[in-house]
């Protein structure tokens, strides 16, 4: 029987990370990999010319994205704007009227004010015409962002590690990543405390999970330290916001699954604006009221989610290559999120248009994980007036006399990709390795958790056990859709809990035969005494 120890070591090699240092680095709980800022492609330029014009007393608007990476990296370059001048603002656009990334229109708003220097965060690499429009008002422009550039781009300095011409060591930072990166900069060079660093990295922290790029190398550093200073309470206002969504510690997990959707809902059914200003808050009064917003805001965001998620089921046929449904009455703001919700049910990619005036639609899209969304639509470029996104997610804005051709285009493209790939569409059931029943303990638990922060680029570590016999079945839940049992060998068992699918497995439960399942170790804490078990995600 191997030890828990040995479990790990195995794990992290077949994850690729092989040798003792590695190793020790990725455990430790003070991780040292981490970058010079300076080693960003336009970095020194952009932050020479940040300085420059704060000494000459120009207003700055720093402008970011509605979602939880563009909150978080306002929040962590106002905190370091604030520390030397206070002639600066913020500006995000409305998801509903204006749409992701710069517009024009919000261009002349901001020139209105009396900016003389735009930064953005996470967007803006390819807003070229927005750029141009921002110079020739008489503007500059520093863009700081993350998403990939195709071949139109800002012409200006532009700050992000997916450049081609970028040599800098690690091109999966976050937008609020690079925010980060730029603050550490602008603390270098303005010789302010290094201890600034520390007071945002509880930020970065929740906008690098929320924004789903990988937990490894650079952002796993980020967001461990981060991690530690969130549950240091440092912060009153993350503070509040746990209580008041009863999240006592927090882990990678609870911000991709409880803080993240909180802060993503104001941008959803309201503003970003009361997400920014939680942050900024420094009264407690202030505080609790924009907390209150952000429950109110996901409460709803969630009843229309499953409203409009019950709409899209009723409206698929089945035989769909492409999903395209035309959507007129959901909320604009959660159409993402029902079409991730309609892609895992369809197992089909999925993307949901709704009405955005004078003729045109607003398209949100989601993919399976053999198609590449963002490159299957580029085909079709001619097709949208904006467009964007990235591997597994879309936007766009087009004239609705186009939306039949795009339909037909995409399943155009669907068949082909299946002639050259008849198994596009199966699902394909993975696990890290074997694990035996009675190798699975409380001591393997609590070695598991020394892979946080679990996230993209580095899951929760999936095993399978082998032809083991089930015993003390029991039915849960109202209509007994979970189950509890435990499942055994001759030299060991281990307690299994099963959700949601029991009655549709239920032969494979009650049967005599030797099954095999896949699933995850879950160390259980209640009043003082753990526990272990194995939650079922496929039996077979």
């Amino acid at each position: 029987m191997r030890k828990a120890e040995e479990i790990l070591i195995e794990i992290l090699r077949s994850r690729g990370i092989v040798n003792s240092e590695d190793i020790s680095e990725f455990l430790s709980p003070t991780p040292k990999k981490t970058y010079d800022p300076f080693l960003l492609l336009n970095m020194e330029a952009g932050v020479d010319l940040l300085l420059s014009e704060i000494n000459n007393g120009t207003k700055i608007c720093i402008y970011g994205d509605y979602d939880a990476d563009g909150v978080t990296s306002i929040c962590i370059l106002s905190h370091i704007l604030g520390m030397l001048t206070d002639n600066f603002t913020y500006y995000i656009p409305s998801r509903f009227e204006e749409g992701y990334g710069l517009n024009k229109e919000a261009v002349r708003k901001i020139h209105d004010d009396g900016t003389g220097l735009i930064i953005t965060v996470d967007c803006g690499s390819t807003s070229y015409e927005e750029v141009e429009l921002a110079k020739q008002l008489g503007m500059k422009v520093i863009v700081t962002d993350h998403h990939s550039i195709d071949n139109v781009r800002a012409d200006c300095i532009l700050i992000n590690p997916r450049q081609k011409e970028c040599t800098y060591p690690f091109g999966y930072l976050a937008g609020c990543g690079v925010a980060f990166k730029m603050a550490q900069a602008i603390i270098q060079k303005a010789g302010l405390p290094r201890s600034a660093v520390n007071d945002v990295l509880d930020l970065v922290a929740i906008g690098t999970v929320a924004d789903v790029v990988s937990l490894t190398d650079e952002n796993r550093t980020i967001v461990k330290y981060g991690l530690n200073k969130i549950n240091g309470n440092s912060r009153e206002a993350i503070v509040k916001l746990k209580e008041a969504i009863s999240l006592p510690w927090i882990t990678s997990e609870n911000i991709a699954f409880g803080i993240a959707p909180h802060i993503n809902a104001a941008g959803r059914m309201a503003s970003a604006r009361d997400a920014v200003e939680l942050f900024r808050a420094t009264d407690e009064t202030s505080m609790t009221q924009k907390v209150n917003d952000l429950v109110h805001y996901n409460s709803l965001r969630k009843k229309k989610q499953e409203d409009a998620y019950n709409k899209g089921l009723e409206m698929l046929t089945g035989d769909e290559k492409f999903v395209v449904l035309h959507m007129d009455d959901i909320h604009e703001g959660i159409g993402g999120i029902v079409a991730g919700k309609l892609r895992e049910a369809s197992n089909r990619p999925v993307i949901i248009v709704t009405p955005s005036g004078e003729g045109m639609l607003k398209g949100t899209g989601r993919s399976v994980d053999n198609i590449d969304i963002y490159e299957t639509l580029k085909r079709h470029e001619e097709l949208f007036v904006k467009f964007g996104g990235h591997r597994s997610a879309c936007g766009f804005l087009m004239d609705e006399g186009n939306l039949q051709s795009l339909q037909k285009a995409l399943d155009a493209d669907i068949d082909e990709m299946l002639l050259d790939d008849p198994g596009l569409f199966e699902i394909n059931t993975f696990w890290d390795m074997e694990l035996r029943p009675e190798e699975i303990s409380i001591e393997l638990a609590k070695e598991l958790k020394k892979l946080e922060p679990i996230g993209q680029g580095n899951p929760k570590p999936v095993f399978k056990l082998k032809a083991v016999e089930l015993g003390g079945l029991r039915f849960m839940g109202a209509e007994k859709t979970h189950a509890g049992f435990t499942a055994s060998t001759p030299e060991g068992r281990v307690d299994c809990v099963l959700f949601k699918k029991a009655q549709e497995v239920k032969g494979l439960l009650t049967s005599a035969e030797p099954v095999d399942l896949v699933g995850t170790v879950e160390l259980q804490s209640w009043r003082g005494r753990d526990r272990v078990q194995f939650i079922v995600e496929e039996i077979m």
